[in-house]
C-alpha cells in the first residue's frame, strides 16, 4: 500500500514517541483522516486507480469468512467470547469427512457453547478445512495472503449454512424478547445490531414490506415455519409465535447477508 509521506511522519512520530504497543498503532491508522474517507468513488477515479493505491478514497472490501462468521454470532447473541482452550468442532455438513478420508475419521460434532466459539478456536485438519469458511489457505502449502474473491457459492454458505441461519433465529428471538412491542422497534434493534445503525426510512420501508411478505407465507402454511426454527442446536423460546418468529427470522438473515454487513 502506497502511504503518502505525511501519513508516514505522522504516523511514525506517533510510533516513536511511545512504548512498541499495536493496539495504539492501529488506533493512530483507524483515526487517520485518510482511513475515515468515505468508500464512494467516482468513474474517473476509479479508472485512474481501481486498486485504491493512492488513498484517496476509504477501504472497500469483503470481510474474510471467518469474521463474517463471528459478527453473525456476535449479532445474534449466541458468541462464546471464551479464550484458549481445546480447538472446537462446529457444524459441517453430514459425511465430509468420511468422504475425503475414504472411512478413515469421522466427524463428531460438538455440543453447547462450544459451537459458538470464536472461528480462531475451529478445528481444522489439514486436508478438508470448515466448509463455513471460503478464501482460505490450503493447509497443505504455505500461502502468505489468502485470496479474496466474490461468487455465488459465498451467498449459498451465508444464506443456507446452519451457522447463519441459526444466528438468524437468535437475532429475531432477541428481536422478539427485548426489540420493542412493534414491527418498526424490532426491525430497528435487529438492524442496528447487525449494521450498528439505525435504518433510513427507505429501508424500514423494505424492511417492513418484507417482514409482511415472509409473514402472509408462513401463516398460510405454518410447516416450514416449524422447520427454519429447528435449524441449529440452540434452545428456542417456545412461548414465541412460530409464524412470527419465523418470518422476524427470514428477515435477520436478509440483513446478515446485506452488502453492508459482508464488507468493510
Amino acid at each position: 500500500m502506497v502511504l503518502s509521506p505525511p501519513s508516514l511522519q505522522g504516523g511514525g512520530r506517533g510510533v516513536g514517541s511511545s512504548p512498541w504497543d499495536t493496539k495504539h498503532i492501529i488506533r493512530l491508522i483507524v483515526t487517520s483522516a485518510t482511513y475515515r474517507q468515505s468508500a464512494k468513488v467516482t468513474p474517473e477515479l476509479l479508472e485512474r486507480d481501481p486498486d485504491n493505491r493512492l488513498l484517496a478514497r476509504g477501504p472497500c472490501y469483503r470481510l474474510p469468512s471467518w469474521m463474517i462468521r463471528d459478527q453473525a454470532l456476535a449479532a445474534s447473541g449466541l458468541l462464546t467470547p471464551t479464550y484458549g482452550g481445546a480447538p472446537v468442532k462446529t457444524y459441517q455438513p453430514p459425511g465430509i469427512w468420511e468422504e475425503a478420508t475414504f472411512g478413515y475419521k469421522r466427524y463428531v460434532q460438538d455440543k453447547g457453547e462450544a459451537l459458538y466459539r470464536r472461528s480462531l478456536h475451529v478445528f481444522w485438519r489439514r486436508i478438508i478445512g470448515p466448509t463455513v469458511f471460503f478464501d482460505v489457505a490450503n493447509r497443505q502449502t504455505c500461502s502468505v495472503k489468502t485470496m479474496t474473491t466474490n461468487t455465488p457459492l459465498h451467498a449459498l454458505v451465508t444464506l443456507n449454512d446452519t451457522t447463519y441461519v441459526e444466528a438468524a433465529r437468535a437475532l429475531a428471538q432477541l428481536a422478539l424478547e427485548k426489540g420493542g412491542a412493534t414491527d418498526a422497534e424490532r426491525l430497528t434493534f435487529a438492524f442496528r445490531r447487525v449494521t450498528s445503525r439505525k435504518p433510513t426510512e427507505a429501508e424500514q420501508k423494505l424492511l417492513g414490506a418484507a417482514l409482511e411478505k415472509q409473514r402472509k407465507l408462513f401463516t398460510a402454511d405454518r410447516a416450514p415455519a416449524l422447520k427454519l426454527l429447528k435449524v441449529g442446536d440452540s434452545p428456542r423460546n417456545e412461548k414465541l409465535d412460530a409464524t412470527e418468529h419465523a418470518a422476524l427470522t427470514a428477515v435477520c438473515l436478509m440483513m446478515l447477508n446485506l452488502d453492508e454487513t459482508l464488507n468493510k
